[in-house]
């Protein structure tokens, strides 16, 4: 079953000028059409919403994370289970992402979000104010304490692909190190070598495995490219990881656009990337769900992209709707008996009013997480269907304007 033609990717409709396009990626659990928003199931579960519910939201698939399902309830288990996709009872594609990026939020203490603000400070051992370093990177890999029970462990590219593939995603990520803005130039450089010579070895690890696993059906291999702000070193990146070959011949799958930025930078990043990236694979950008930076995403060339978002902010109250985003706890909602937003074709917007989730939430009712859930990934992966609409039909611009002309009136209580 491990059959390297059961992954592909066709490019459909391009935007003129722009490296933004429409398009398919076909895997062994079933086809993407791009742009698509992947939503996040860290722990094999998008937070209070069944993935049978997931599926009538339109999410065409989902990603889960490598590190946290490492440490419970162990790769070993997902793959007695028979992979991600049996052991969550998901049928469509699934991504893993390699743990990299928990082992930088361990390692500095940071909030898991990628665009940061630049400073002027400039340190190596730069670390969040008040946190501990749990995780320490070397040359062969990272050693780091699980958050859970404070057992030491060890990350390295081949336990990152052994992890995963046990895991069986259709989509994978080689094992990278995430800087941070705050990291010296020096490190950058020295980073992005580590990370090139950890993609070298996720490769070779990767065809051996492959080769070993043909029980299993094939696992795409996605490289990830570093180098913060710097346009050289974005640029290098992307041409080494392109060159980068195993010992069968394979070469990566696909890309995975990372690393800390600067939000007003993102367009500009992708920009570069892409570039340099072979027009014939997909790009995934990691870490994004706002609208106006979906929008940039696209444009600039990102065919996938995924972020924890919409569940996150659901789970506080936050709600998306056309004209911003607002918080549903507040006092004004407590008689509004009409839907979170009349247009919108959800579950929730279709059965609940805004007054009936303020109380949920003021009664603290696990129901109210579900309920504001279901409805900003909705939201999000109906824009992005709207996107690759508008690309297909060829009114890109007219419906960007039109969309985030309405969004950045940020309304917080309509």
């Amino acid at each position: 079953m491990s059959d390297p033609e059961a992954f592909s990717f066709a490019v459909g409709t391009r935007l003129a000028g722009r490296h933004g396009r429409s398009g398919v990626i076909s895997t062994p659990h079933g086809d993407i059409a791009t742009p698509a928003f992947i939503p996040v199931g860290t722990k094999a579960t998008v937070k209070a919403v069944l993935p049978e519910t997931m599926r009538e939201l339109g999410a065409q698939a989902l990603l889960a994370n490598a590190y946290h399902l490492y440490l419970q309830p162990g790769s070993d288990i997902v793959d007695e289970a028979g992979g991600l996709s049996k052991f969550m009872n998901w049928p469509g594609p699934t991504f893993t992402d390699s743990g990299g990026f928990q082992v930088m939020s361990l390692g500095v203490g940071f909030k898991k979000v990628l665009a940061m603000e630049a400073v002027d400070v400039r340190s190596d051992d730069v670390i969040a104010a008040g946190k501990e370093r749990l995780a320490v990177v070397d040359d062969d890999g990272v050693t780091f304490r699980s958050h859970l029970d404070g057992s030491k462990h060890r990350f390295t590219p081949e336990v990152s692909m052994g992890i995963q593939h046990r895991l069986g995603a259709d989509i994978i990520f080689a094992f990278d190190e995430l800087t941070t803005l705050l990291n010296t130039r020096a490190y950058q450089e020295k980073s992005l070598q580590r990370t090139h010579e950890w993609a070298q070895r996720c490769i070779d690890e990767h065809e051996q495995l492959t080769a070993a696993r043909t029980h299993r059906p094939y696992q795409a291999l996605f490289a990830v490219i570093q180098g913060a702000q710097y346009e050289d070193l974005r640029r290098k990146a992307c041409r080494e990881l392109e060159s980068i070959r195993g010992a069968a011949g394979t070469g990566f799958d696909g890309y995975g656009i990372g690393g800390a930025l600067e939000k007003h930078n993102l367009g500009t990043i992708v920009g570069w990337c892409c570039d340099e990236l072979p027009e014939d694979k997909p790009r995934h950008m990691l870490g994004i769900s706002e609208p106006e930076d979906i929008f940039v995403a696209v444009e600039n060339g990102a065919d996938t992209f995924d972020c924890v978002n919409p569940s996150r902010v659901a789970r506080n109250a936050a709600i998306y709707v056309a004209e911003g985003r607002f918080n549903i706890n507040t006092a004004r909602f407590r008689r509004d008996f009409t839907p979170i937003d009349e247009t919108c074709d959800c579950y929730t917007c279709a059965n609940y009013t805004r007054a009936y989730i303020h109380h949920l939430f003021k009664a603290k009712e696990m129901l109210a997480s579900t309920l504001c859930t279901i409805h900003n990934e909705r939201y999000t992966i109906r824009l992005v269907d709207r996107i690759r609409e508008s690309i297909e039909g060829g009114y890109f611009d007219e419906y960007k304007a039109e969309t985030l002309g309405r969004w950045k009136g940020r309304i917080r209580t309509p």
